[in-house]
């Protein structure tokens, strides 16, 4: 166990480092200018539309609900491992140009939430959202259970519930009718 734990370390801090960056009791410090700010922070709590436009998975369709996303404990199936999550956080809070790169306060979330069928491990797709400000990570999951409620009981058509969260989670109950 604690080798693999060694290896899994090791693992972590050969990807950082070729990645250009090292983690630092939970911070993320770009070496240089390896990763200067290229996305906005002027929309948040809404990412930059332009870095993480969003991405769904091609096997989820609205015929393919009942045997994917509308089935109990379908999304652990498909959620992408921290050892590949991490290390795109760490990335992306630099591309982000957030001042703080401690990377707990941060959530590598899909735009496209995987409960509606997001692409799991498409860059567009991910990004670090907050965990601090009005709207958090956390408000944005009770919206995501709501919505996947909607599609996975036929009120809600999947492609207007991903194109809801998709272009703003904030209003994306309210957009479909369903605050």
């Amino acid at each position: 166990m604690r080798s693999t734990r060694r290896c899994a370390s090791a693992a972590t801090a050969l990807a950082l480092a070729s990645a250009g960056l090292f983690l630092t009791t939970g911070s993320a410090h770009a070496v240089g200018s390896a990763y200067a700010a290229t996305c906005s922070q002027s929309r948040l709590p809404l990412p930059d539309p332009v870095c993480t436009p969003g991405a769904a998975n091609p096997d989820v369709t609205q015929s393919t609900i009942d045997s994917t996303i509308c089935v109990p404990g379908w999304t652990t199936t498909v959620r992408p491992p921290v050892s590949y999550t991490n290390p795109l956080k760490i990335q992306q809070i630099g591309e982000y140009g957030y001042s703080d790169t401690d990377t707990a306060d941060y959530e590598e979330d899909h735009l496209i939430p995987l409960e509606l069928g997001g692409a799991p491990r498409d860059p567009k797709n991910l990004w670090p959202e907050p965990r601090y400000g009005d709207e958090t990570a956390a408000s944005k999951d009770s919206v995501e259970n709501k919505l996947k409620t909607a599609v996975c009981n036929g009120s809600v058509q999947l492609d207007d519930a991903r194109n809801a969260i998709a272009t703003d989670w904030t209003t994306a109950l309210s957009s479909l009718g369903l605050s």
